[in-house]
This record gives C-alpha cells, sequence and structure tokens, in this order.
C-alpha cells in the first residue's frame, strides 16, 4: 500500500508530496537498530556500574555515573538497591534487588549480544548472596573480554563499624579482592581485609603491600587518618585499574593514565575537593550550618570541576 501526504495548509504548488511505502517502511522499522555504543564505541571504554541508587541526592550510581559519562564513557548502571534517599536520614523506603535479579539482567544483555563491557564498576553491596552472584557476573564479562578492568569499592564500614553484615567481610578478602584490578578502601576497610593495623602513612603502605599480593595491581586507600588530617595513598604495583565519587574519579583519570597513578590520584583528589568545597559554600549561602548534618553534593553544578579540575593536590612519591 502506498500513501501520500501533502500538508493543506501549504498553497504552493511546487511543495512535493511525500510518498511512504508502507511495506518497505515497516519492513525496514522490524529491524533492531544497531547499538551504537558498541559500533562505534567511545575512546575511553564502557562501565557496567553495580552500585545503590537513591531517588534524592547523590550516592552510589547517582554519583558516579554522571562524573564518568563527563569523561567519555559509556555507562551502564544497574542499581543493587533503590531507595528514596540515604541512609543517613531518619527513615528511607525501597526495594533491594536480589542475586538473581541481578542474574536476570546480565542474562538479558547477553541475549541481545549486549554483554561487552571495559569496565566493571561496583559499589555497597549487602548480602552474601548477592555478591556472590557479582563474581559470576565478573567471571561472564571476562569470558567475553579477557582485558575487563574491574574496579572494586569494598563498601562495608568506616570510622570502626561495620554497616554490612559481618560474613562480608569474609567473602571480600577470599574472593573479591583477588578478582580485582583495582581496590578503593578506606582506612577502616583496608584494614578489616588485611587485618593490618594502619596507624601512619607508611602503614598504609604496607596494607597497599598485602591488597597487592592478593591480586590488584591497583590499590587506593582513599581516606588515611594521620595525626590532624586525612591522606589518600595509593599504590600502583606495575606488571611487565568521598567514596563512590572517588572510586569513579579514581576509574575514570586511571583509565586516561594507565601508567601514572600519581597523575591520575591528583586528577581525582583536586576534582573531589572542589565538588565539596562547592557544596559546603552553597549550604552556607542558604544560610545552614555544613557541620550539622551529612550534605548532599553538589554534583550537576560541579561538571567543570569533573571535567578539567585545576590541579591544588600533588601526590608524594614513598620509596
Amino acid at each position: 500500500m502506498m500513501r501520500c501526504l501533502r500538508s493543506s495548509r501549504l498553497k504552493s504548488a511546487t511543495i512535493p508530496k511525500l510518498c511512504i511505502s508502507r511495506s518497505k517502511f515497516e519492513t525496514k522499522s522490524s529491524m533492531a537498530p544497531p547499538i551504537l555504543s558498541l559500533v562505534l564505541p567511545s575512546e575511553t571504554g564502557r562501565v557496567l556500574s553495580i552500585q545503590s541508587h537513591t531517588v534524592q541526592g547523590y550516592v552510589g550510581n547517582k554519583s558516579a555515573v554522571f562524573p564518568l559519562q563527563l569523561l567519555g564513557y559509556d555507562v551502564d548502571p544497574i542499581n543493587s538497591v533503590q531507595f528514596s534517599n540515604h541512609t543517613g536520614y531518619p527513615t528511607f523506603k525501597g526495594q533491594v534487588l536480589n542475586g538473581q535479579q541481578l542474574w536476570d539482567l546480565i542474562e538479558g544483555l547477553e541475549a541481545n549480544n549486549l554483554l561487552y563491557y571495559t569496565h566493571l564498576l561496583t559499589g555497597y553491596i549487602g548480602s552474601v548472596s548477592f555478591l556472590d552472584t557479582v563474581l559470576q557476573v565478573v567471571d561472564k564479562l571476562r569470558s567475553v573480554n579477557p582485558q575487563l578492568t574491574y574496579v572494586c569499592d569494598p563498601v562495608m564500614g568506616d570510622e570502626g563499624k561495620l554497616y554490612v553484615p559481618p560474613e562480608l567481610v569474609n567473602v571480600y578478602r577470599q574472593k573479591v579482592v583477588p578478582v580485582a584490578s583495582m581496590l578503593t578502601p578506606n582506612q577502616f576497610e583496608a584494614e578489616q581485609l588485611t587485618g593490618f593495623r594502619i596507624n601512619s602513612e607508611s602503614d598504609g603502605l604496607k596494607a597497599c603491600n598485602l591488597l597487592h599480593a592478593t591480586g590488584p595491581s591497583k590499590v587506593v586507600i582513599t581516606s588515611v587518618h594521620v595525626e590532624d588530617s586525612f591522606v589518600l595513598i595509593g599504590s600502583h604495583q606495575k606488571v611487565n585499574g568521598t567514596g563512590d565519587l572517588m572510586t569513579a574519579l579514581l576509574l575514570g583519570w586511571s583509565n586516561k593514565y594507565p601508567d601514572n597513578l600519581d597523575k591520575a590520584s591528583e586528577l581525582a583528589v583536586s576534582s573531589l575537593q572542589a565538588l565539596l568545597q562547592r557544596t559546603v559554600a552553597d549550604y552556607r549561602s542558604a544560610g545552614f550550618d555544613p557541620q550539622s548534618s551529612s550534605l548532599e553534593i553538589r554534583l550537576i553544578q560541579s561538571l567543570d570541576d569533573i571535567r578539567n579540575p585545576q590541579v591544588n593536590y600533588k601526590a608524594v612519591k614513598y620509596n
């Protein structure tokens, strides 16, 4: 069937009729279009990010996806939980994804030849069963792309307190750390993973070496309390990869500078600090005391600091 359309509002005789062959149109529209992120991949890569999600505020995937996209990555998020807001508020509601539901999503991607990723990023995970499934995901992704970089933020707790079930510690230590390419624990998490108390910068480096020995070539302890300051300690064992946001920035910049963890860390820390300073300044402008409660970070407003950070923090090398 052929249909011809003419605009009744236009009187010019020079306006041609638009003729559409219905059979040809239907045949073409029934074909699935190519996946452009696979056919025409970005120079940086394609990330599968398995983290938490909040409707309001920026934690987990909400704080990781946007910066990675600004740095040129295609990012596919899977939300391990979906909460109304982060758990620091008086109440929260939402849903938790289980291991089978995660695997269903992976099988759906695989069935449509969409399972090629250059990077896997994982953050908060609340159960052993879900973490075990994440390990299956690592195996599956590496069967498709053996060069997959797995960046793991082993979110378990902070300031001497676990906020995940204690049995997750052994799963991370025995199963997850050995398959990670880059590990980004905080001080408390690094101590849980190594059984080694960190009281100084040199202790932090020893902890990095202990973690290197179990698998990951890159280790960044994102916050070590030394005397009256916090330091970031990064270590890259070369062979002849705030929390969620910091891990995303480290992934992004370390891939751009794969053999220069110093530069990647300087850029990531400088971005983070500029963002935090803007957050505090904006809350003060609104007449709110930033010290009185946890704050929602000003992520979107800091896009220039994410894409082109001014390096105000320099790495110090240790022999």
